[in-house]
């Protein structure tokens, strides 16, 4: 089992930039995908990035050139590194770990961008 604790958001202005951090309780060892999932106000959670065990990286189109998922295994940590920010990017922020059989999240921060 493994706990994900997410850090790092906050209100910043469109084109503003913000490092988003999710920690895990321990190392993860084998094939798994960790992702940064978001949740705009009354809409549906959505895939932003993610990174596999390998180090394969994908990214949704309205993210693309401006976020950049990244890990530090010596601190079983993930990083998305958010540019640009835009107005709609507002939204809760999970961290998700999927580790056949199992599906962890994070409590999710919230990233709000706003003049």
């Amino acid at each position: 089992q493994v706990q994900l604790v997410e850090s790092g958001g906050g209100l910043v202005q469109p084109g503003g930039a913000l490092r988003l951090s999710c920690a895990a309780s321990r190392n993860i060892f084998g094939v798994y995908t960790m992702g940064w999932y978001r949740q705009p106000p009354g809409k549906q959670r959505e895939l932003v990035a993610s990174i596999t065990s390998g180090g394969s990286t994908s990214y949704a189109d309205s993210v693309k050139g401006r976020f950049t998922i990244s890990r530090d295994n010596a601190k079983i940590t993930v990083y998305l590194q958010m540019n640009s920010l835009k107005s709609e990017d507002t939204a809760i922020y999970y961290c998700n770990l999927r580790y056949s059989p199992y599906d962890y999240w994070g409590q999710g921060t919230q990233v709000t961008v706003s003049s």
